[in-house]
């Protein structure tokens, strides 16, 4: 599922996603699939990969808003007016996590600050399960969930709740061993009660 492209960048790692609307593509996103914390791979032409992010922001921008100039009695005619165009745009913030590498036909994930430095332009896709799930797993096969201090503090405002909702969204997958789903699970409890204990002071 393309979602859009990359406009902007706030940092090495915190990225602007401009999603595409019925103008630009005859299908595109709904609502449901770019929603908070969900997984996304920014990918070079030809399918090549930059890096893996998290959307951790929306906005919507409405360039009327505000407008103080002149406005119409009614609905203007598309016969007089044909370049009229609705220019709301919605925005999403993603933080990059890591990269995924690939060994043969063979993938996994590497997770931490990716090196590179991704272009405007470059087209982001939502990621299917399976993507998700090799994402997690290390050079070994074993799962691995690596970016998790990092997501704490580049997750933007609300970090401790994206965190815990990818924490407890994995959990619940079944992508992984119950060992492993015990210890996500452990995890999610553990900041659930620092957030509430953080909340009281």
């Amino acid at each position: 599922m393309r979602l859009g492209k990359v406009v902007k960048s706030n940092s090495h790692c915190d990225y602007v996603v401009q999603l595409d609307d019925e103008i630009e593509v005859t299908n595109p996103p709904t609502s449901d699939d770019y929603g908070f914390g969900c997984f996304v791979k920014l990918e070079k032409p030809k399918g090549h990969h930059w890096a893996v992010g998290v959307i951790y922001n929306s906005q919507l921008f409405n360039p009327m808003f505000l407008n103080n100039g002149p406005r119409l009695s009614s609905s203007p005619d598309p016969l007089f007016t044909p370049d009229l165009i609705t220019d709301t745009r919605t925005l999403l913030g993603v933080v990059l996590i890591g990269s995924i590498a690939a060994e043969g036909d063979r993938t996994y994930g590497t997770h931490g600050i990716p090196r590179v430095v991704v272009p405007v332009d470059t087209v982001v896709y939502r990621m299917s399960q399976t993507e998700i799930y090799r994402f997690h797993l290390n050079a070994n096969d074993r799962p691995q969930f690596c970016y998790y201090s990092h997501l704490l503090r580049f997750g933007g405002a609300f970090a401790a709740q994206l965190t815990q909702q990818v924490l407890r969204e994995l959990a619940d997958s079944n992508l992984f061993p119950e060992a492993d789903r015990r210890a996500l699970d452990i995890l999610c409890k553990e900041l659930s009660w620092k957030n509430t204990m953080g909340a009281m002071r």
